[in-house]
């Protein structure tokens, strides 16, 4: 009953000055839009990464020589060192499929990007990709075939022309017509339709439906064993655990494969990478992980400077109920309740901000959506923290205004006018 007096009396006095504490709100509703906003901005783009970079699956990790998210990722890495390591091989996937008994899948991938596809006068943009692979890729990328079939381990094996499309591909270049057992060109050179992949829409800008499939022989035949600037090809090692309960010990084995089979002593390093959907989100994490402390500590600085603007505001409201204060304490109030409204009172009009603040942030955060067609996102545990917040400074900063005004001496408030 006390509570619900004294949250009536701070209501009360909220609206008996409306301008005043709508002028004190908008500190604290800046301060936590700032840091909801960019936590949801965050959040948003997170989500959808994660669903997108879940291509892995969860019993798939990738073995290459190349860091996953670039060098800037790996700074405790040297770039020249890395560079000098050597590639990983088909003989090196071979070699995981013979030893790695708690894999069930292992392929090897290698890539060209900035390809043209054409289909009887009609030519892509170079925004292609070409993965030279083996039959393995649909199940470990998670990307699966639609229509017609798979590359097999006889179109490795003899080397055929063989392509599998991508399902925005097969939609330029066959808009009217059935691409199973069409020839296309490829960099000038023919290939025979055997597949087109599901589609399977980005809104990262990844080019999972633009890209072409060819046996890896195929493709080491055209493209050479080296790169284009004349270093060795390195493949890229998809490896599938029996269940993802044994995910950490493929990984192990794989690594003692590896290393064994590069030479490794045991006071040596890997020199290869391993990579996962988890360290891709680590990387991303690591990425926004400066933009998020710089939206927490500027909320942080809004916050202190509207509970500075509060304080002043209670002070003054404190003053003009000096003869309110003095009635009551005559009538019996005690300290503890005079102190406890002025309290509440602030705690009250830094959580309306608070509330107003979440709002307004989970707006501005999920304007990412809009304009990137992501999913929306909520992180709700970003509005609980975000009133706790408010709920600490109207504690911090209403607690002199509130003391001051619990210690009036009745005699003489009973005199103020």
């Amino acid at each position: 009953m006390i509570w619900l007096e004294a949250l009536k009396m701070a209501l009360a006095a909220i609206g008996a000055h409306k301008l005043r504490s709508l002028l004190t709100l908008v500190g604290i509703i800046a301060g936590v839009a700032a840091i909801i906003a960019v936590m949801t901005g965050v959040s948003v783009i997170q989500n959808q990464m994660e669903s997108e970079l879940s291509v892995l699956g969860s019993r798939v990790f990738q073995a290459q020589k190349w860091p996953p998210g670039g060098f800037d990722n790996h700074r405790d890495r040297d770039s020249r060192e890395i560079q000098r390591w050597p590639p990983l091989t088909v003989e090196h996937a071979e070699l995981i499929r013979e030893k790695v008994k708690t894999a069930d899948l292992v392929g090897a991938e290698l890539w060209q990007f900035s390809v043209r596809a054409s289909f009887r006068g009609e030519t892509t943009e170079p925004v292609n990709m070409i993965c030279g692979g083996t039959p393995e890729y649909p199940e470990n990328n998670t990307h699966y075939v639609e229509l017609g079939r798979n590359i097999s381990n006889e179109d490795v094996r003899v080397g055929r022309s063989v392509v599998v499309i991508g399902y925005q591909l097969a939609q330029s270049l066959f808009p009217f017509t059935d691409p199973l057992g069409k020839e296309i060109k490829v960099d000038g050179y023919k290939y025979t339709v055997q597949g087109v992949f599901a589609e399977r829409k980005s809104a990262l800008g990844g080019n999972f439906d633009n890209y072409i499939l060819m046996p890896i022989t195929t493709f080491e035949k055209v493209y050479g064993a080296r790169d284009p600037q004349g270093s060795p090809r390195t493949v890229n090692i998809t490896v599938r655990a029996i269940s993802a309960e044994a995910l950490e010990d493929t990984m192990e084995e794989t690594r003692a494969v590896l290393r064994a089979a590069r030479g490794l002593s045991p006071r040596d390093e890997d020199n290869f990478f391993f990579f996962t959907t988890d360290s891709q989100i680590k990387a991303f994490n690591t990425a926004t992980a400066n933009l998020k402390k710089g939206a927490f500590v500027l909320g942080i600085i809004a916050l202190v400077v509207a509970g500075i603007g509060i304080m002043n505001i209670m002070l003054v409201s404190v003053t003009e109920r000096t003869r309110e204060i003095g009635i009551r304490k005559a009538l019996g109030a005690k300290r503890g309740a005079i102190l406890f409204q002025f309290l509440l009172e602030a705690i009250v009009l830094c959580n309306i901000g608070g509330v107003l603040g979440v709002a307004a942030g989970f707006g501005l955060g999920n304007l990412v959506s809009v304009f990137a067609h992501f999913a929306v996102h909520v992180p709700a545990q970003w509005a609980v923290r975000g009133l706790l917040f408010c709920t600490v400074v109207g504690l911090v900063f209403g607690m002199w205004p509130a003391i001051r005004a619990s210690k009036l001496v009745p005699i003489e408030a009973l005199r103020y006018e």
